[in-house]
C-alpha cells in the first residue's frame, strides 16, 4: 500500500511534467541545510531560552531518529520496488536507511519549537511554521524517497523530543540546579548510543553478487547526528559554566553580528565538512564536523558575542 502512494505520486509528477518538483527538492533541502540557523540566530540575538528550547529539541530529535533507523535498517523505497523512481537529484541527497525519515525528524522539532515558541504572541508565524512542516513531510513522499510510515514516525519524534524538552525546561526552571545533571546523563546516553551503532549487527542482502545495502555508509549520518547531540550537552555545560553570554539585540549591530556567526557555520560545514570526512573516514569525519557546529552554535560564537558586547544587553 505504501509503495503504490507513491507510485501514484509518481504518476502526479510525471503528468505534470515534473512542475512542482523544484519547489518540493528547494523546500526539502532547505530543511537539512538551512533551517538550523534560525534557531540559532534566536539563541544569538534574540531570545536566548527560545533559541536553547529549539535547539536542543532538534539535537535530541536526529539522535533518537538515528538509532531509531540504524535499529530497524529499512531499506529505501526504490531497493524494496525498482518501479519507484526518486524525482530530480533526491536521490543522491536521500542518504541512510529510510525509517524514520530524517529530514522529518529535524523539520518537525525546529518548525514546530518556532509555532510553539511564537503561538501566543505572533500566531500568523506559528501557523505558518506549522503549514511548512507538514509540506516538508508531504515532500519526502512526493519526491519518492520515503514511505508514509517513515514520515509519520519522523513526525512522531520530533513531537515527542519537543514534549520531553518542554517538559525538561518546565522542571530546570524550577530546579535550575540540576541542568548539570541532565547535560551528564544526555552526554553518557550519547556515547553508549555510539556504541550501539558501531557494534550491532547490520543485513547484508546481496542481489546479483553485489551488496544491496553498505551498512558502513548507513551509519554515517548516525554518527553525525549523535555527534550533534553529544556536543549540544558539552556545549550547553561551557556555555552556562564559562560564557553566560546575553543575546545581542536586533539593531543594526546585532543583526550583522548574527549574520556573520550563520555565514562562518556554514562555510565550516561546506569546506571543514568534506575535509573532516578525507581525513578522518566519513564515520568520524561526520562526529567531529557535527560536533564542530553544534558546540560552535551552542558555546562557542557567544564567546565571542560576549567579548564584542562589553556590555551586557537583553
Amino acid at each position: 500500500m505504501d509503495i503504490e502512494y507513491l507510485l501514484l505520486l509518481q504518476k502526479f509528477r510525471e503528468a505534470t511534467n515534473e512542475i512542482l518538483t523544484p519547489f518540493f527538492e528547494d523546500l526539502s533541502m532547505f530543511a537539512v541545510a538551512w533551517l538550523f540557523v534560525i534557531p540559532a540566530f534566536i539563541y544569538w540575538c534574540t531570545d536566548k531560552k527560545a533559541g536553547l528550547y529549539v535547539l536542543f529539541s532538534f539535537y535530541m530529535s536526529i539522535a533518537i531518529n538515528a538509532v531509531v533507523k540504524l535499529t530497524a535498517c529499512i531499506y529505501r523505497p526504490w531497493i524494496r520496488d525498482a518501479r519507484v523512481v526518486p524525482a530530480g537529484d533526491a536521490i543522491t541527497t536521500a542518504t541512510g536507511y529510510s525509517f524514520p525519515s530524517g529530514h522529518t525528524s529535524t523539520a518537525v522539532p525546529i518548525y514546530g519549537g518556532l509555532a510553539l515558541t511564537n503561538g501566543k504572541k505572533h500566531k500568523i508565524t506559528a501557523a505558518v511554521c506549522v503549514i511548512l512542516a507538514l509540506l516538508t513531510m508531504f515532500s519526502r513522499n512526493y519526491l519518492g524517497v520515503h514511505t508514509p510510515q517513515d514520515v509519520l514516525t519522523g513526525c512522531l519524534v520530533g513531537c515527542l523530543s519537543l514534549t520531553a524538552a518542554s517538559k525538561i525546561f518546565a522542571y530546570l526552571e524550577i530546579h535550575p540546579e540540576k541542568e548539570n545533571a541532565f547535560l551528564i546523563a544526555g552526554f553518557v546516553l550519547g556515547w553508549l548510543a555510539l556504541l550501539y551503532i558501531s557494534v550491532k549487527p547490520y543485513p547484508m542482502d546481496y542481489f546479483g553478487g553485489e551488496l544491496l545495502v553498505d551498512p558502513k555508509k548507513m551509519m554515517k549520518d548516525g554518527f553525525g547526528d549523535i555527534g550533534a547531540f553529544i556536543a549540544f550537552c558539552a556545549a550547553r555545560f561551557t556555555e552556562k559554566k564559562y560564557v553566560d553570554f546575553k543575546n545581542t539585540g536586533l539593531d543594526a549591530k546585532g543583526v550583522v553580528t548574527g549574520v556573520i556567526g550563520i555565514l562562518i557555520v556554514q562555510l565550516f560545514r561546506k569546506y571543514g565538512g568534506p575535509w573532516l570526512d578525507e581525513v578522518l573516514g566519513i564515520h568520524w569525519g561526520h562526529f567531529v564536523s557535527n560536533f564542530v557546529v553544534v558546540f560552535y552554535i551552542v558555546a562557542g560564537f557567544p564567546a565571542v558575542i560576549k567579548m564584542i558586547y562589553s556590555k551586557k544587553v537583553r
